[in-house]
């Protein structure tokens, strides 16, 4: 990169766009697995859990000032690759070198007891996964997973990041570039956040559902004061019930359908009579 009176180049952004994309495309060639950040809007994030994740990490004093400088970064697609593990953001971002930087961001696991009584708040107050994952819930959920130190999203002290730039800023902009991306990474897929956090996302949906079904059958697993009529019954639950059910079978073998038709000993069947005027041939 050239550099002049000790600054260096302006690129217009679409050529940095172009860049980017080389690169991106370069480094597919090698492994098709790349995964790179693209911001096709002038947001970075678009749902409620890309956007829920930025805004907490701008909302700390420790990062406010420093993370604005990934900004353009992650908008002109210099975050390469972005894969998120357990607990872990692997990513390569395009800087100033012909070669991506390469950064690590660790995030500490939520405790156990945090995590227990999110969940235990969550019971009966989320529908289904397709509502989590489009965060569309309570308002009290939503306040509730984003407070500050008792929250799902990580204070500054939880994240731990490195990069292999020269900068020894405490947040370089290449850090901050991902750190932006991995909002924009839930984007493209929720479930994601909860494996960043090391949580298991469908135990939010168990308990939740869980509370629901004890709220409609009762504790003792009837529907409460009346009893649930078949048709009630499926479409509550979303089942088919079958309306033909197997005769029940006598003590003697015979079922109660037979049984019924069968006349009794020394009467003759009821609703008809004996035909006994003589046959006309």
């Amino acid at each position: 990169m050239a550099f002049y009176n000790d600054f260096p180049e302006y690129v217009p952004v679409e050529e940095k766009k172009r860049r980017a994309a080389a690169a991106v495309e370069k480094l597919k060639k090698k492994d098709n697995k790349v995964w790179p950040i693209v911001i096709s809007g002038r947001m970075i994030a678009a749902t409620w859990w890309g956007k829920a994740w930025c805004s907490n990490l701008e909302s700390y004093a420790d990062y406010s000032n420093r993370i604005a400088r990934g900004r353009s970064y992650v908008r002109h697609g210099a975050v390469l690759d972005l894969q998120v593990v357990q607990g872990k953001v692997a990513a390569l971002v395009q800087g100033s070198s012909s070669k991506p930087y390469k950064i690590e961001v660790k995030v500490t696991p939520l405790s156990n007891e945090m995590w227990k009584s999110i969940v235990k708040e969550c019971s009966g107050k989320i529908n289904s996964l397709q509502e989590l994952v489009a965060g569309k819930f309570p308002q009290g959920l939503s306040d509730l997973f984003k407070t500050k130190g008792t929250g799902l999203f990580p204070s500054p002290k939880d994240i731990q990041f490195s990069c292999s730039c020269p900068d020894y800023a405490v947040m370089c902009k290449h850090v901050a570039a991902v750190l932006y991306g991995i909002g924009a990474r839930f984007d493209d897929n929720a479930a994601l956040f909860f494996e960043l956090r090391t949580v298991k996302m469908d135990e939010l949906i168990t308990a939740s559902l869980a509370e629901q079904s004890k709220t409609m059958l009762g504790k003792d697993g009837r529907r409460g004061r009346r009893v649930m009529e078949d048709g009630d019954l499926a479409g509550t639950f979303g089942i088919d019930l079958d309306m033909e059910q197997e005769p029940t079978r006598t003590r003697a073998g015979s079922s109660a359908a037979d049984a019924a038709t069968k006349p009794r000993r020394g009467r003759p069947p009821k609703n008809k009579t004996a035909d006994v005027s003589p046959r006309k041939d």
